[in-house]
């Protein structure tokens, strides 16, 4: 007759608390790097898809992209960036000098980079898919020693 040992086991679930309260450190360790690993992946979403003046200068000389001013005429007129268009932020969703072709990179600037972020946010929503936001915004631009331009 052949015998049988049957050992009896926790329950799975209660294993997995066990261990997850004994190895804390090691769970909290592995949160951790998992969150910075997707932190790029989440915050470019938000942002817009920022781009420095190196990668700006690529965007227009090898993809024809369009410069986007989303300053105030009145900083607009101090200094802009040489070829710019300027469509100030607030009247952005109902510009009637946005190019029609929705798939042309464009790269939004203004003196900070935070209208810029914005705006590329609301170009994205609007269909320009590859909208751009100039990091560092003009300081960025004139700090790479690119042309400024100033209005009459």
């Amino acid at each position: 007759m052949a015998r049988h040992a049957f050992v009896h086991l926790p329950d799975p679930p209660v294993n997995f608390l066990k261990f997850l309260l004994d190895q804390w450190i090691l769970v909290l360790a592995a949160v951790t790097s998992g969150a910075l690993l997707a932190w790029p992946l989440i915050s470019r979403g938000t942002q817009g898809g920022k781009v420095n003046a190196t990668e700006a200068v690529r965007l227009i000389n090898r993809e024809k992209a369009l410069l986007i001013d989303v300053s105030e005429p009145s900083e607009y007129a101090v200094a802009h960036a040489a070829g710019s268009r300027s469509i100030p932020l607030g009247g952005l969703e109902n510009a009637s000098n946005l190019p029609k072709n929705k798939a042309l990179p464009l790269v939004v600037v203004c003196p900070s980079g935070v209208r810029a972020t914005r705006a590329a946010a609301t170009l994205k929503r609007l269909g320009y898919e590859n909208a751009h936001a100039l990091a560092g915004g003009l300081a960025a631009w004139r700090e790479a020693n690119l042309p400024l331009e100033k209005s009459a």
